[in-house]
């Protein structure tokens, strides 16, 4: 059982022990520090289909209006739409209840500021200190809050979507795809049919239902998805369209049944966005080198920035960035909002398609061909990754050829490979990502680092 605090939330595996996992009273304790801190009126709160979704609800909820907050519940709802929400009702804050890609045991709570976007390391870390010393005070019952449901922000989302000057919705229209979209079982079942009969989009939809039961591991990565990519191969789609959960995440499957690859959705949205609006790209240390290079073919400037979304859109700001995201499937587009958003992604992707009059596999042979490999190491209760960080470091520091970064965990860049280890924000494991012109090296490379972990647990 676990529990895990970092800047991607509050998040663990329901049932246990208090202080082990995240049950009621830990909820409790976390959701009054976040509303301690706040230290408004009003917040957001939305949340995935997961099973223990309602419980976790009704105990935030129940919380937030012991603390004496207007509560708006804007029930199942992906991250994208909860973040636009607390912006619409020009709240204070927002609570998404997901755990985003994690398997149907997990929950968290994702916190937000009055802008919608996470909160940064320093506040997070503020939320924790403050839940620690669990010194709280509650409203007296004249001054209690109250909940109020709103069910329209899933539509206003796709309103707001089909808005953007770069949604060419009469090209998609006119182009009259059919898609083939696999949910997994939570909120993308309820929000992507609307999109897609907004742009005129025929559709099929796997695993619609929105159980919280899902048929098959979240992470939208390839392992996972065999069922979609049979069903795709079988032929009468354009594009298969794969979300997380939580729908902030997004991966693409070619017209023939092969992947497009998660770390190109953003490559590939980049593409079609600079070629309207040159200028500035970022996205984190562990996504692939082909968004660097597009950029520089657009005549912008890439820049890296640490793993978690709020290190990306703080970097965004930094730069002026018209675009960015993570390799991971989540595309970031500042004329929406500073969040991944699987909506955006879909609109801006089939906008593209339909411009250029290509199929998917015929857009994705036009991008530079680097290949990655993404592994995992477990951690032990014992094993020490700064040690390890630090090992890796000095395994690399006489190589000329390479060049470490140390900013998040320990990255070392070659002339024509890198390899990235950090430890993650929301697994209890080592991410070890590299990439190289073929797997075969990308791998090779990412199991000498990983070797060197097993050595030092």
């Amino acid at each position: 059982m676990t529990l895990i605090k970092s800047i991607s939330g509050i998040r663990g595996t329901i049932g246990g022990r208090t202080g082990d996992t995240l049950n009621p009273l830990d909820i409790v304790k976390f959701t009054t520090a976040y509303a301690t801190f706040i230290k408004g009126s009003k917040i957001v709160v939305g949340r995935d289909g997961r099973i223990s979704g309602p419980m976790v609800r009704d105990v935030v909820c129940g919380t937030l209006v012991g603390m004496g907050y207007e509560v708006i519940d804007i029930g199942l709802a992906t991250t994208p739409t909860t973040e636009l929400a607390v912006r619409w009702h020009q709240a204070d804050g927002g609570i998404i209840i997901t755990a985003s890609h994690n398997p149907t045991q997990w929950n968290a709570l994702k916190l937000l500021n009055r802008e919608g976007e996470f909160l940064t390391a320093e506040d997070g870390a503020e939320v924790l200190r403050i839940a620690e010393a669990e010194d709280f005070d509650y409203a007296p019952v004249e001054q209690l809050g109250h909940v109020v449901r709103d069910d329209t922000m899933n539509q206003r989302h796709v309103d707001s979507v089909l808005q953007l000057k770069l949604a060419d919705v009469e090209a998609i229209r006119q182009r009259k795809f059919r898609v083939c979209a696999d949910t997994i079982n939570s909120v993308g079942g309820i929000i992507l049919p609307q999109l897609f009969e907004a742009l005129g989009v025929g559709y099929e939809i796997l695993n619609g239902e929105c159980t919280g039961r899902f048929d098959h591991n979240p992470e939208p990565l390839e392992k996972n998805l065999g069922g979609i990519m049979n069903r795709m191969r079988e032929g009468g789609f354009d594009l298969g369209i794969v979300v997380d959960p939580d729908v902030d995440r997004l991966a693409f499957i070619c017209e023939d049944g092969t992947m497009f690859g998660e770390e190109y959705t953003l490559v590939s949205v980049a593409d079609y966005v600079l070629a309207h609006t040159p200028g500035n790209t970022v996205s984190n240390l562990s996504s692939t080198r082909a968004l660097r290079d597009v950029t520089e073919r657009h005549g912008g400037q890439y820049t890296a920035a640490a793993v978690g979304e709020v290190n990306v859109t703080t970097k965004m700001k930094q730069t002026g960035a018209i675009i960015g995201g993570e390799g991971n499937g989540g595309v970031i587009y500042p004329e929406s909002h500073y969040g991944r958003d699987a909506l955006v992604g879909i609109v801006l992707f089939l906008s593209s398609l339909a411009q250029k009059g290509c199929t998917a596999s015929e857009l994705r042979s036009t991008f530079p061909d680097y290949q990655i490999a993404k592994n995992r190491i477990d951690l032990t209760p014992g094993t020490d990754v700064d040690a390890i960080l630090t090992r890796v470091k000095e395994l690399f520091a006489a190589d000329p050829s390479a060049q470490v970064n140390d900013i998040d965990g320990v990255k070392i860049d070659f002339p024509d490979r890198w390899v990235h280890l950090r430890k993650s924000n929301t697994e209890p494991i080592i991410r070890v990502y590299s990439e190289a012109q073929t797997m075969e090296q990308a791998d090779e490379l990412g199991r000498r680092l990983m070797e060197v972990v097993y050595r030092n647990q």
